[in-house]
């Protein structure tokens, strides 16, 4: 592929510019460019004769002047590009009667001009050892990019996903026996290393300059107790036989304290790792862990709050006095008669009669798969084969806002409620004060004593009040229920079962299946699965 170019020649009479066509494909001749040249070189034209001998198709000679044709040397422009990462030369031939220049002298001219790196010798050669290449762009220096390294960044040695789901079996029942929830670790394990950041290379303009590579992060290892860190800090290693965790970028380790039952022959248990009971857990008492707890029973009317997950392979009646409380995941074959609260999910067989709260989803499957009667919240979706029953109690499932959210801005709509109160009640004394001191009364030290005091509590109770409206405010702007909030049903829906998604409400008056609740306008919704 040659591109097409031009040159001035010999012709009877005097002299012309040749225009040689492109080839194989190349790139026509530039008419722009060709009057640029002229006019540089004081070559008087006819824009319109060069244009026709352009457009010819054919290499030919428009005819320019009766006189003897000028001896010019061959010429080039040269382009740096903006990031002063490439340079273009394009040559021009010399005139049948003029000079090439040097290849020397190409050079020397890129230097004057301060390009000094990354000039590329042999497109150059290629120039001066042939014919020459014209009316084509040639890179005759490129600079080096820069090169980007990456983040230090953590590798951890055991399975840091806290969203693993229970198994459901081929009889449609699951597998509460082996969750894998829980990472055991050894003595000496390694557990986590550093691996370190990449600083990258620095690049170079055609000028030389260094240009810096983009700033990459380093990472640093954050871990509780029974961990060991290397004397280089890189390395993460257990000191103990335990579970190991990673609770927002800490990694833990916790030994297990195991029992047989939880009753009167051990009492209530706190215990800051965590806790594997391998019977059942009597009603009335109590099991508080730092860490996981997993029991392989039974849970009657006891209370069990877990910094991390609680795992119960048997369920629970709650008696209308059970609660189980997680900073995880919940997971039992059963809830009922019970308070449930989870700060990841909660999966069960059956919810009845309780009340269920999940940041993030609630999921009922397997082979009953129900939900009747209570109040069960999910921050994202809540999944179950049948809502309600048929003379159930009423029941309530309720998506799209943080429970804990709501249940805060609750709070504050009762504690602002008391604060106004109490605003409105110290008022009128504070009015009757400044009226009867405008009138000239005098007060007692222990009137105004009392008139000080109720004055600075005024203002402690406006000052909470600014504060607990702006929270409010701020809740209600993270209210907007999320776009993939729903409601799945996968069996059946009970007329009475009441649905809520973010501030929007649908009381089910028919029976609905295999279907989907959302909130579309404003409203909620039943769609097909």
């Amino acid at each position: 592929m040659q591109n097409g170019y031009f040159q001035l020649v010999n012709a009877p009479g005097g002299y012309g510019l040749q225009i040689f066509q492109p080839k194989d494909g190349g790139a026509d001749v530039n008419l722009q460019e060709v009057l640029n040249y002229l006019e540089r070189e004081s070559v008087p034209y006819d824009p319109m004769a060069i244009k026709k001998a352009i457009l010819s198709g054919e290499d030919t000679v428009c005819f320019l002047e009766r006189k003897d044709c000028p001896a010019l040397e061959e010429t080039y422009s040269i382009e740096v590009s903006q990031d002063n990462m490439q340079v273009i030369l394009r040559f021009y031939p010399a005139s049948q009667s003029g000079k090439r220049t040097t290849m020397d002298s190409v050079i020397r001219d890129l230097r004057y001009r301060n390009i000094v790196y990354g000039i590329q010798m042999n497109v150059l050669q290629d120039h001066f050892m042939s014919d020459g290449i014209y009316g084509t762009d040639l890179i005759v220096a490129k600079g080096k990019e820069p090169r980007h390294g990456t983040d230090a960044s953590v590798r951890y040695y055991f399975n840091t996903d806290v969203h693993a789901q229970p198994t459901l079996k081929d009889d449609g029942t699951v597998d509460y026996f082996h969750l894998n929830m829980i990472n055991p670790c050894r003595k000496g394990q390694l557990l986590a290393e550093i691996i370190p950041e990449d600083e990258g290379e620095y690049g170079i303009t055609v000028q030389g300059a260094k240009i810096r590579p983009r700033q990459v992060k380093k990472a640093h290892l954050e871990f509780g107790h029974n961990i060991e860190i290397s004397e280089d800090r890189k390395k993460l290693t257990s000191l103990v036989d335990g579970h190991v965790s990673l609770v927002e970028g800490k990694v833990f380790v916790s030994d297990v304290y195991e029992v047989e039952n939880v009753d009167l022959s051990t009492g209530n248990i706190e215990f800051e790792g965590s806790v594997q009971v391998r019977g059942n857990v009597s009603s009335n008492f109590e099991i508080r862990a730092g860490g996981n707890v997993i029991i392989s029973g039974v849970v009657e009317g006891a209370c069990i709050e877990a910094g991390g997950n609680i795992i119960i392979a048997r369920g629970m009646n709650g008696m209308a006095k059970g609660i189980l409380k997680a900073g995880g995941n919940i997971v039992a074959k059963f809830l009922e008669n019970a308070t449930v609260s989870a700060g990841g999910y909660v999966n069960t067989e059956s919810i009845l009669h309780s009340n269920v709260t999940a940041s993030t989803e609630i999921q009922v499957t397997g082979k009953r798969g129900f939900i009747t009667g209570g109040h069960v919240r999910a921050g994202q979706r809540i999944e179950v084969k049948t809502l309600g029953a048929t003379l159930g109690a009423p029941t309530v499932v309720e998506v799209g806002v943080d429970p804990e959210k709501k249940a805060e801005y609750m709070k504050l709509q009762k504690e602002i409620s008391e604060i106004v109160k109490n605003i409105r009640s110290i008022q009128p004394i504070l009015a009757s004060f400044t009226e009867k001191k405008n009138r000239g009364v005098r007060f007692t030290p222990d009137q105004l004593n009392y008139i000080r005091n109720s004055a600075a509590t005024m203002e402690t109770q406006k000052k909470s009040l600014a504060e607990k409206n702006a929270r409010m405010q701020e809740l209600q702007m993270e209210f907007n229920p999320q776009e993939k909030a729903a409601v799945i049903v996968k069996g059946e829906v009970y007329p009475g079962t009441t649905i809520i998604i973010g501030d929007s409400s649908m009381q089910v008056k028919n029976t609905y299946q295999y279907c989907r609740f959302e909130r579309i306008d404003g409203d909620v919704k039943a769609t097909a699965i």
